[in-house]
């Protein structure tokens, strides 16, 4: 049956939603856009006349599709040239979704989204459903044809690999700016000591270049390790503008609701570093250079006011 203009206009005031809840499910803004398109041609398909509960169809379809897309995506990332990150989102960007509570903030931050890869499809199916957008059990349990019990066993289970991946307790936004500068002052400053003494003992830094920008395979691991990585990365050299294209700028950014330091080359954005700031210091650096998932941060950055640059990178 052809949709009504109603009908039409029904999905488009769910379209965000929809997107939300895809990015979190797969990570990928552009496929949690081709899922909801998807869906819509799904919605396009069916009788809706008889769909009693609208946004509980359109939510159930939604979320098979991204199940789908899961396990096929696990064995496309076992083939993966490096590190596989999510892709990061600047402030702003309406596919971030609801942001009312601490466990809708959490559930997109960066560190979660990455954390997220270590669940089955069915472990972060029931806890992007409950944590971000508060799906009962009951409900639950029918977008994924399981009990009410043993949807809230599988949130017990995923909640427990979350938590067991997280770092220490994090701090309040005025303290992780305060950190994050210092940490731009010492990069750019060339020495490796300043960058030792804002790390924790554990930190790591990670980089996904999908086989298209050099990142290295394995993680940097240690204090020491990580700040000799970030002086290097940071320092002024021919062969990296000519990698590039040129000597990006710099700035501080907000990616994910998160601390972020964001490259643009010619208007650009070639690189997003998402930092975890915690109160021993910075747990993580995750920096996505793969252009592929660049594109929408590239549009966002074209569309708002950033300020000026910090500096100049390379």
């Amino acid at each position: 049956m052809a949709l009504t203009a109603i009908d039409v206009d029904r999905f488009e005031a769910s379209r965000p939603r929809l997107e939300a809840l895809a990015y979190r499910l797969l990570g990928s803004a552009s496929e949690a856009e081709d899922a909801v398109q998807d869906t819509f041609l799904r919605w396009q398909a069916a009788d809706v006349g008889r769909i009693e509960v609208f946004e509980a169809w359109l939510t159930k379809v939604l979320t098979n599709l991204c199940l789908n897309q899961l396990t096929s995506a696990r064995a496309r990332r076992e083939t993966y040239v490096g590190h596989w990150l999510p892709e990061p989102l600047l402030a702003g960007d309406p596919m971030l979704g609801p942001a009312e509570t601490a466990e809708q903030r959490e559930s997109v931050s960066y560190a979660v989204l990455t954390l997220l890869e270590r669940l089955t499809p069915g472990e972060r199916a029931v806890y992007v459903l409950r944590e971000a957008f508060g799906y009962p059990h009951r409900e639950i349990a029918q977008i994924l044809d399981i009990t009410e019990a043993a949807s809230q066993q599988i949130l017990h289970r995923a909640k427990k690999h979350v938590a067991d991946g997280k770092a220490r307790t994090e701090i309040d936004e005025a303290a992780t700016r305060r950190i994050v500068d210092e940490f731009l002052a010492a990069a750019a400053g060339g020495r490796t000591e300043p960058l030792v003494r804002l790390l924790t003992q554990d930190a790591v830094a990670i980089g996904d270049g999908g086989g298209k920008v050099p990142a290295r395979a394995k993680a940097f691991e240690g204090a020491l390790a990580v700040a000799k990585f970030m002086r290097g990365l940071f320092k002024p050299g021919k062969a990296k503008r000519a990698l590039v294209g040129g000597s990006p700028e710099v700035y501080a950014a907000t990616a994910n609701g998160g601390p972020a330091v964001v490259a643009v080359l010619d208007g650009r954005v070639v690189g997003v570093m998402c930092l975890e700031v915690t109160a021993e210091g910075i747990a993580a650096f995750r920096n996505q250079v793969n252009p592929d998932k660049l594109e929408r941060a590239t549009r966002r950055w074209a569309a708002t006011g950033h300020g000026e640059p910090l500096f100049n990178i390379f």
